[in-house]
């Protein structure tokens, strides 16, 4: 989220008139705060759909005889959920699929996905949503903010895109990025 936000400065610049409008310069986030952080969600989701944590995706079994679209899927099959596939595909997503466009979330995943809400999955859905999904976007909502409060940010010229899979996508040189008071 540093990354795209060090990058793309009128994002920035927005999210940080919504925190100061929620908390002010000086108060600590809390949990109300928290939930009226509207456009920080935004960033959130479209950062998670570009770089979702699960690089390769997950498998599952069929246990009973499904139809999966066009496919009728037999017992004892398993089939893999390419989340970055999904989460890049313009027949989704639109022909911007590859921009950072936190708008695109503005009127939720329903409608970002071109009413296919399952196509958003950065932490699995259904039963098998990670059981830290929310702790994981409240915990960045609370270290952006306070961030934003205090800082502006912008990438380093040294800067190499390199993500890199290993259990989660992590930039493999590091996000190098330069900080200035506000």
């Amino acid at each position: 989220m540093i990354l795209l936000l060090s990058i793309h400065q009128d994002w920035q610049e927005e999210a940080r008139r919504e925190v100061l409008r929620v908390f002010g310069p000086d108060k600590t986030p809390d949990s109300d705060g928290i939930t009226r952080l509207k456009l920080m969600g935004m960033i959130i989701n479209e950062t998670l759909r570009l770089y979702s944590p699960v690089f390769a995706g997950f498998m599952r079994d069929v246990d009973k005889e499904t139809r999966l679209g066009k496919f009728d899927l037999p017992v004892g099959v398993q089939f893999h959920i390419p989340i970055m596939a999904i989460h890049h595909d313009p027949d989704i997503w639109g022909q911007d699929v590859h921009l950072f466009k936190p708008d695109r979330f503005s009127e939720g995943v329903a409608k970002a996905t071109n009413n296919n809400p399952s196509a958003f999955m950065p932490f699995g859905m259904g039963p098998h949503t990670c059981a830290g999904f929310n702790f994981a976007t409240n915990e960045a909502k609370i270290t952006i903010a306070m961030i934003l409060q205090r800082f502006t940010f912008s990438l380093s010229p040294g800067y190499v895109h390199s993500p890199f899979p290993v259990l989660a996508v992590r930039p493999e040189k590091g996000v190098q990025v330069i900080i200035n008071s506000l």
